[in-house]
C-alpha cells in the first residue's frame, strides 16, 4: 500500500508523484495527524476516508479543491480534526562536507530547557525534538514530524532579525542530521521573510500542505 511516508520518501530522492492531475488517497500517517499536500499537477489527502468520497467533492482536474476551505472544512467535520496551517513545504539536503558541518553548527549549543513556547509548540507535533540555541538568542529546533521526515523551525529574536542570523540557522538544521537525510522546513506562503531565508539556506520549494490535526 502506497503511504504518504513512502510518498515523502520518494521525493527526499528526487522522485515525486506523477504531474496528471489527480488525486490519491492514502491512509492518516499517525493518530496525531491528517493532511492534504499539493505537488506540481498532483494532489495527495492523507486521511482515513473514502476515496469515493474525496471524488465526490472535487471535481475533476480541480487542484485548488483540496487546498480550499469547502473541502477541508468537509474533511475537518469527518476525521473530527481541525486545520492548523497551510504551509509551502520546503526540503534540503543534509550537510555532508565535514569542514561545511562543522562551521554551520559553530556556536550553537543544545538546550535541555524546554519551556520556551516555541519549544513547547515543536513537542505537540514533532517527536524526539532537538533545540540549539545561538549567541544571539535564536533557536533551531529539530524533531520527527509528518509521516516521519525530519522537520526544522527557527526561531530569531525580535531585535536580531534581518542580520543574516535565521539563514544560518536555517543552514545549520542541514548540518545536524546523519549525512544521508533530508530536512523539511514548513513556511507560512506570506512570510516572504522566512521563505527567502530558507531559500538561500539551499532550500527548495516542494509543495504546499494543510496539516489537520485533535
Amino acid at each position: 500500500m502506497t503511504t504518504l511516508a513512502d510518498i515523502l520518501r520518494g521525493i527526499e530522492r528526487g522522485v515525486f508523484p506523477a504531474p496528471d492531475l489527480s488525486v490519491t488517497v492514502v491512509p492518516a500517517p499517525s493518530d496525531r495527524e491528517s493532511c492534504v499536500v499539493a505537488f506540481t499537477g498532483h494532489i495527495v489527502v492523507a486521511a482515513d476516508v473514502d476515496p469515493a468520497w474525496v471524488a465526490e467533492r472535487i471535481p475533476p482536474g480541480d487542484l485548488s479543491a483540496p487546498l480550499n476551505p469547502p473541502f477541508l472544512s468537509a474533511l475537518e467535520q469527518l476525521t473530527g480534526r481541525r486545520v492548523n496551517a497551510i504551509d509551502a513545504m520546503l526540503l534540503a539536503p543534509a550537510l555532508v562536507d565535514p569542514v561545511e558541518r562543522a562551521a554551520a553548527v559553530d556556536g550553537l549549543t543544545e538546550l535541555t530547557d524546554h519551556e520556551h513556547p516555541r519549544v513547547e509548540r515543536a513537542w505537540r507535533y514533532r517527536d524526539d525534538v532537538h533545540v540549539y540555541a545561538d549567541s544571539y538568542g535564536g533557536l533551531v529546533l529539530t524533531g520527527v514530524g509528518l509521516a516521519g521526515r525530519l522537520e526544522c523551525a527557527l526561531e530569531v529574536p525580535e531585535g536580531e532579525r534581518g542580520k543574516g542570523h535565521g539563514r544560518r540557522l536555517a543552514r545549520a538544521a542541514r548540518a545536524l542530521l546523519p549525512p544521508a537525510a533530508h530536512i523539511w522546513a514548513q513556511v507560512t506562503p506570506g512570510n516572504a521573510a522566512s521563505t527567502r531565508t530558507f531559500l538561500a539556506a539551499g532550500y527548495q520549494p516542494i509543495g504546499s500542505e494543510a496539516l489537520l490535526v485533535r
